[in-house]
């Protein structure tokens, strides 16, 4: 690119990278402790909850301790659970699991169905009203480094840069948002996260970060088929007992039903396909009378985290820290994570406002990263620890059943098995195509089922088309002579929008990107074999504008 002028710079005391639970949390509560210090928080979305999307039920403890007063006000927070049920699917019926076999982590009583997008712009609304700065539609592309290589912000994207590389008549210089402190917050898997992670060294002590793909849809079903108030949780079929991942039903109010399935990422075979499993999944005979009569209104994807207690990595670095899902805070078994991104945000937010207090800047604030632990995070997360790691070991059964005994000793206070690792990182698990079948997966009939572009459509995807292409292939021989040829090609497959395409062009088989289909989940970063392809973002506000997800 030609040379480009000096970005336009401002200062805050405290940066803030993502708009979900952890980045608001933490901007409202750096506030609430002092309303001097100066918060800005940079959302990559169009609006804030644009890019959120989560099954979800919440547990509130993070609301409680954040805003006591919220049960009182008019929030997006309405719909209590009231019946939790629990699932072996089989290929032709359900066998339901009596409550009291299942550790009491794992009950949803006094737990909430929402939209965690719609909880975010309340949250956003609550930051705003102490103060907080909020710039959505602005992607921070770039971590802002100082001469003692401490974290001093981030930069933001230029605007209006065209595929060939050049600025456009349209370009924009990127703004430098300088902070004392910077808190990275963008979820799973998240571009500056994984950046600063490898600089500093910061997983050298911990497992490797584990990840699923977690896909939804919210429907409006017809009357006589919603159960306000029901979550049902499932797992086993469609997917073998070798492939982990479960699936569930979340009844909101005004006839709303959300259904999602996640697929573990370290799974072997390359022919599978996490999204043609999902719409297979619907077809089962326990859910599928739930949406005859009903209409599809959004569909979405996003990786989630987890590796969980022993894969969490050194959280802080000279300038600022990670948290949410940036550190990996989610609860597989019980499929949550917002309450702990939640409880990290304002953990570290507290520890930041101490040291702002005490006149310091641009160094660790290691009080975090060792309170984490000894906290309400720390013992949610210890409870579960083994169960990401027996499921992988021994399968769906063997590993649940295991999972499940180890979560009762935990409640109890011990363990038999220790710490358990987790072995490779999921770029790792895929055997060659050679070894595997090839998966056969029914035509979508439009009704029930739909195929991956429609589905697109209704996240209201959208990215500028002349813009360089965020999906960057390292060395396209290597996808060629790896990715398809030993493996078949699996992210034609695993990227749950129809993003990648290996065409037949000239007797050869070429890799083709469509960029504009991204949904930003970071699948391709996280599980092609060879780490060849590497999510960044594209110019701010393009991607999912998701609805009520």
């Amino acid at each position: 690119m030609a040379d480009l002028p000096d970005r336009e710079a401002m200062e805050f005391d405290v940066v803030i990278v993502g708009a979900g639970p952890a980045g608001l949390a933490a901007a409202i509560r750096i506030k609430q402790i002092n309303s001097a210090i100066s918060v800005v928080v940079v959302e990559k979305g169009s609006e804030v909850g644009a890019h959120v999307i989560s099954g979800a039920v919440i547990d509130p403890v993070g609301l409680d301790r954040l805003l006591p007063e919220w049960r009182s006000e008019d929030t997006p927070i309405k719909t209590q659970v009231i019946d939790d049920r629990f699932y072996w699917l089989g290929s032709r019926g359900a066998m339901r699991l009596p409550n009291f076999i299942m550790p009491p982590l794992m009950s949803n009583h006094g737990n909430f169905i929402v939209s965690l997008g719609n909880v975010c712009r309340w949250l956003a609304t609550k930051a705003e009203a102490l103060g907080v700065e909020i710039y959505p539609g602005f992607a921070a592309a770039e971590v802002l480094y100082d001469d003692n290589d401490a974290v001093g912000g981030v930069a933001t994207g230029d605007m209006g840069v065209g595929k060939n590389g050049e600025p456009k008549d349209s370009f924009t210089r990127g703004m430098e948002l300088r902070a004392k402190y910077t808190l990275f917050a963008e979820g799973a898997r998240g571009n500056l996260g994984k950046e600063l992670i490898a600089r500093f060294n910061l997983a050298a002590s911990c497992e490797p970060q584990k990840f699923g793909l977690g896909l939804k849809e919210l429907w409006q079903v017809a009357p006589d088929q919603h159960r306000r108030g029901l979550v049902q949780h499932m797992f086993g079929w469609p997917l073998d007992n070798s492939t982990g991942g479960g699936s569930f039903l979340y009844h909101l109010d005004e006839n709303l039903v959300s259904v999602g399935f996640v697929v573990h990422l370290n799974y072997s075979n390359p022919y599978l396909s996490p999204y043609e499993e999902f719409q297979r999944f619907k077809t089962h005979p326990l859910v599928r009378d739930t949406f005859s009569g009903g209409k599809r209104l959004s569909y979405g994807a996003r990786a989630l985290t987890e590796g969980g207690y022993q894969s969490v990595p050194k959280l802080v670095f000279p300038g600022g820290a990670l948290i949410g899902c940036d550190a990996g805070f989610m609860n597989v078994p019980r499929i949550k994570g917002s309450h702990n991104a939640m409880l990290s945000g304002m953990l570290a937010a507290e520890q930041v406002a101490a040291a702002l207090s005490a006149g310091r800047a641009h160094d660790e604030p290691t009080a975090y990263d060792e309170a984490w632990r000894g906290s309400a995070i720390g013992r949610d997360l210890w409870r579960v620890r083994n169960a990401k790691p027996l499921w992988s070991r021994f399968g769906t059964l063997g590993g649940i059943a295991l999972g499940g005994l180890d979560m009762w000793a935990n409640t109890l206070g011990f363990s038999l098995l220790g710490t358990l690792g987790h072995g490779k990182p999921d770029y790792a698990t895929l055997k060659p195509a050679s070894e595997c079948r090839p998966v056969a997966y029914p035509k979508p009939d439009g009704t029930l089922t739909f195929d991956r572009l429609s589905s697109v459509f209704l996240s209201n995807t959208n990215h500028e088309e002349d813009q360089p292409v965020h999906l960057r292939v390292a060395d396209m021989a290597l996808q060629k002579s790896s990715e398809h040829d030993r493996f078949a090609g699996p992210s034609a497959r695993y990227c749950p929008a129809g993003v990648y395409e290996w065409v037949e062009e000239g007797g050869s088989a070429k890799f083709v990107i469509n960029a504009q289909n991204c949904v930003h989940c970071k699948t391709c970063d996280i599980k092609d074999p060879n780490q060849n392809i590497t999510w960044v973002p594209p110019e701010g506000g393009g991607g999912p504008n998701y609805p009520n997800m």
